[in-house]
């Protein structure tokens, strides 16, 4: 298939975003305490940018799929499913297929059953995020003068932007959007170029613990993730231009480095060292840069599935609730959303908002559920949720999937829209698809316990999506 017929298969894709929507209230009050996994007693071990695929926009809503196209019988469907999502090793497979209209459940293999998510727990945290923070806000890294107890004083304040560049603001970007020479200039622009300026640290947004407890050392040293700050370079990447690698220790401290470098390079004078306070009261603004959209946002972390990016959104979705900025306060606010969805909680467990924690526990039902809901729902903030999810090769952690045209996964390339979840013991695979009869499907698999099963495992999941894609199966 050449990638012009890919693309429009994907134009299709972008028909289904449309189906029909039904008023859905958000009513956020039920008790989701339970929810949340209780931290470990033990403190753990400190240890590119976005592109949008050629020829695909993010989808427009457009008139909805004919709601009088078939759909699939559960008869035929499952033993086609049930066949290919069979692992070498009887790995089990968990799944659910909807029918995105009725709700109408047309595959059930344990699909009730709790399982970890890995990362397919981020469709939660973006949930979250958009349903709390203004899609259109932007957030704003600044320079303060004076304040911090003393004058001479030059304070960076993080606003919880952690997709910082070193350099120039990149406004064609997500990534880099803010850029800390930027913000240098501009603070320049307005200083004494002969006085000497102490440079102070703020980054006093989030509080609590910057590791989350649950997390495994391994993860932390080797880049799954970090401690969590209100301002990095790059979601705390070494090595900015990447998505991958070794993570700064301490991504705040590591930007303001960066910004000093800057500071010195625009004339200013800075002393040696950082310090580390809240700016205070007095502190008047110089400069200020700002971030790309969370909206923008967003759809980069489920695109990317960047781990940084999901846990700062869920603190910042915390902020804008009234609730603590801080990883407790986070899972809170993506309980109180989820709950105010209408989908049913039983079994849910949150213990991050990255898929990291193996106290994460969601049903491929649950997460099925919440696709349906956004894809119905009438609240444009959370249908652009699902703008993020990756398009079977063609973007995203998706981008190398579903591209081998004698593999019976190629069925699914373009058409296919869903969020990856890996981990060493897990494969996911949450989305929607449309049937080659024309019907919107909704589905979630979740293979658990790999065992050295993991690209196997992985393949079963793509491929069970593409018979999706082309089976009318009735």
């Amino acid at each position: 298939m050449k990638r012009s017929a890919r693309v429009f298969t994907a134009f299709l894709l972008a028909l289904a975003l449309g189906v029909l929507a039904v008023p859905l209230g958000l009513h956020y009050g039920p008790q989701v305490a339970g929810l949340i996994a209780p931290p470990d007693d033990a403190e753990p071990e400190t240890p590119s940018i976005q592109q949008a695929p050629d020829g695909v926009a993010a989808p427009a809503l457009v008139s909805g799929l004919d709601a009088r196209a078939p759909v699939p019988t559960p008869e035929v469907l499952a033993p086609l499913l049930t066949a290919v999502l069979e692992v070498p090793g009887g790995t089990p497979v968990a799944g659910v297929v909807l029918d995105a209209l009725s709700g109408e459940v047309l595959f059930d293999q344990s699909g009730s059953e709790p399982q970890l998510p890995a990362s397919n727990i981020k469709i939660l945290t973006a949930t979250a995020a958009m349903a709390k923070l203004d899609p259109e806000s932007r957030l704003t890294t600044s320079v303060l003068a004076g304040g911090a107890g003393a004058e001479g004083v030059l304070v960076l304040r993080g606003g919880g932007d952690v997709l910082l560049g070193s350099g120039r603001s990149d406004p064609d970007s997500v990534v880099g959007h803010a850029g800390l020479t930027t913000l240098a200039e501009e603070a320049a622009a307005e200083l004494d170029g002969d006085a000497a300026y102490r440079l102070v640290l703020d980054d006093s947004l989030f509080v609590g613990d910057v590791l989350n407890p649950s997390w495994q050392p391994g993860d932390v040293d080797a880049g799954e993730i970090a401690p969590i700050y209100p301002l990095a370079i790059n979601s705390s990447w070494v090595d900015e231009s990447g998505q991958s690698g070794a993570r700064a220790p301490d991504a705040a401290l590591a930007a303001a480095a960066s910004f000093r470098e800057a500071l010195i390079a625009a004339g200013v004078q800075v002393q040696e060292g950082i310090e580390r306070m809240p700016a205070g009261t007095d502190a008047v603004e110089l400069a200020a840069v700002q971030s790309a959209t969370i909206e923008e946002q967003v759809e980069h972390m489920l695109l990317t599935s960047d781990n940084y990016l999901a846990e700062v959104l869920a603190r910042l979705a915390a902020e804008a609730s009234g609730k603590p900025a801080s990883f407790g306060g986070g899972l809170e606010t993506i309980a109180e959303v989820i709950t105010g969805l209408g989908v049913p909680v039983d079994g849910l467990v949150l213990g991050d908002a990255a898929g990291l924690s193996p106290r994460n526990r969601v049903s491929p039902q649950q997460l099925a559920d919440v696709v349906r809901t956004l894809l119905r729902s009438d609240n444009r903030d959370l249908r652009h949720v699902l703008h993020g999810l990756p398009v079977a090769s063609l973007s995203g952690t998706l981008a190398d999937r579903y591209d081998d045209d004698a593999a019976p996964t190629f069925a699914g390339a373009g058409v296919v829209r869903a969020k990856t979840g890996t981990l060493n013991a897990v494969t996911a695979l949450t989305g929607h698809v449309v049937s080659a009869d024309g019907r919107l499907l909704v589905f979630s698999f979740i293979a658990g316990g790999l065992d050295g099963t993991t690209e196997p495992a992985r393949e079963a999941v793509d491929a069970a999506a593409a018979v999706l894609a082309t089976c009318g199966c009735r």
